[in-house]
């Protein structure tokens, strides 16, 4: 095997990664270092896990700090960086600087990451201290440009790392925009599975003369995966995934939608299996607590969409699902990626109902590759060989009921006696005066005394009428007034006689009509 040494790696990066128990070049790192640290343009084309974050640090580390080519360390000035790493997603942006960063901290060069989801104040402080090295979403990093929190005039080398979910996610438009702004002469390293969905217009666009360097098909599946196929019924599919969930090694079950994530999430941890999820509608902390969990193996279950299909770079995968078929080979090669990484040997599932079945034989094969389907239940030996050893079942503990009782403050419920406002000939509808806040309605009495009430004083006969009794409560945080009589007193609703409201409906009708040309006699009939 080649180690890093033999590639033209530096001795103190090397150094880096021998700490971390890395000391062999993987395919693509062995084919594109001598290029890159050379100073060419790259273009590397090789599935996820096949060690292109390391094939692009240690050429991106090494120029900028000058120990290789023939460029010299560049003074580090505030909101000018000299390295530019482009990542699709915010957790795949912080797995690169997780590698990147103990490698430029070997050669005195620092690094930040900008995403968005969470507020900018940081990273403006961030780039106004100066870093050498911005790893950044495009999204938000477009936003600071337009803002003139920083400039790429400075920027020496330049990566795009997973061109192709770029643009799968639509934002080629945006590199487009940001590689405009770095300079023409700089050397640029362009990493993507595959050449299609434009990546192939950016690669002639912005990368002079590249290198091109590929460790395997882009539809190639890795040879150190299991790829396993279980038809079900579908009133059963919910138990064989709870089932297929329950063993003791990290699992990651991936699913369609985000509510579906959710909601399975919370299913398996009701069931005694702690799981957490992973998916767009998350905030920026909540999704960097539940990767936490999960990395540490606090939860050995991640239940995610394919947000999280390319920017989870976690060890000791051992089984992947694919709860949910997805609808394209890419999106399957992406998700299974997340197992058998670096060498390493996993399992992917992929559950599927009778009605599917059809669906996934396709599916198989435009991603090339050969799994056998077996119609299984629960029970079936071949559900219990992926399983493996279950690990034991934690009790699951319904958080407290946050109760909400009566007081002076916050907002009236919803039961009682209508709104609350003043009462007497005041200006509610139901008499009640302004209440206090317990959802009953009752509440605390208001003012009372003449005033205006719609129920008293009714005008143009218009049939007055109690109001709804599931419509109650006060206002919100209203205080109680001083009170002539106590509002409890008045009643809820005046009443009339039907007669009296006959004869004020009469006269409304009248009025409305105007004036009549004639009248006829009183008791007479009218034409």
């Amino acid at each position: 095997m080649t180690t890093f040494i033999d590639l033209g790696v530096p001795e103190a990066l090397s150094a880096v990664l021998a700490q971390q128990g890395i000391d062999q070049a993987f395919p693509i790192q062995e084919k594109t270092l001598p290029d890159s640290l050379a100073g060419r343009d790259v273009l590397g084309r090789g599935r996820t896990g096949s060690g292109k974050t390391v094939a692009f640090a240690l050429p991106l580390v090494s120029r900028l700090a000058g120990m290789t080519g023939n460029g010299a360390r560049a003074a580090r000035r505030a909101s000018r960086p000299t390295g530019l790493v482009l990542a699709p997603t915010r957790e795949l942006a912080t797995q690169i600087d997780r590698t990147v960063a103990p490698i430029a901290e070997a050669a005195g060069l620092s690094t930040t990451v900008i995403f968005g989801g969470v507020s900018q104040k940081n990273q403006e402080k961030a780039l106004a201290r100066g870093a050498d090295i911005v790893i950044a979403c495009p999204g938000r990093l477009e936003d600071l440009l337009k803002q003139g929190v920083l400039t790429l005039d400075d920027v020496r080398v330049t990566v795009i790392d997973e061109a192709d979910h770029m643009a799968d996610m639509g934002f080629l438009p945006v590199v487009t925009r940001i590689l405009k702004r770095t300079p023409q002469g700089g050397q640029r390293l362009l990493f993507s599975a595959t050449l299609d969905g434009g990546v192939d217009k950016l690669v002639k666009q912005f990368l002079s003369n590249p290198v091109k360097h590929s460790v395997d098909a882009p539809q190639a599946a890795v040879s150190t995966m299991e790829h396993h196929v279980l038809v079900v019924d579908a009133d059963e599919k919910q138990d064989l995934v709870e089932a297929l969930a329950s063993g003791t090694g990290r699992r990651v079950m991936f699913t369609r939608t985000k509510h579906r994530a959710k909601k399975m999430a919370r299913k398996l941890t009701q069931s005694g299996i702690p799981a957490v999820d992973l998916h767009g509608n998350l905030s920026q902390n909540a999704r960097d607590r539940n990767l936490a969990q999960f990395s540490s193996g606090d939860v050995r279950v991640l239940v995610a969409t394919d947000v999280a299909a390319r920017g989870v770079h976690v060890d000791e995968v051992e089984l992947v699902v694919h709860v949910d078929p997805p609808t394209e080979h890419k999106s399957y090669l992406h998700r299974s990626g997340r197992t058998a990484r670096a060498g390493a040997s996993g399992s992917v599932v992929t559950v599927a109902t009778r009605e599917e079945r059809r669906e996934v034989t396709q599916l198989m094969k435009a991603a090339g590759v050969t799994a056998e389907f077996e119609t299984v239940t629960v029970t079936s030996p071949a559900v219990a060989e992926l399983v493996g050893e279950r690990a034991e079942k934690v009790a699951w503990t319904a958080p407290p009921v946050q109760q909400q009782g009566g007081g002076t403050g916050g907002r009236g419920g919803r039961g009682g006696q209508g709104r609350a406002g003043r009462s007497g000939p005041g200006r509610t509808r139901d008499g009640q005066g302004r209440g206090g806040s317990s959802r009953d309605g009752q509440g605390r009495s208001g003012q009372s005394g003449p005033g205006r009430s719609r129920e008293d004083q009714p005008r143009g006969g218009r049939e007055q009428r109690p109001a709804a009794s599931g419509r109650g409560g006060a206002r919100a945080g209203s205080a109680p007034r001083a009170t002539a009589r106590s509002a409890a007193s008045a009643p809820a609703y005046t009443t009339q006689s039907a007669p009296d409201r006959a004869t004020q409906a009469a006269a409304a009708r009248r009025r409305s009509r105007g004036p009549r040309r004639a009248t006829a006699p009183q008791g007479a009939a009218t034409r």
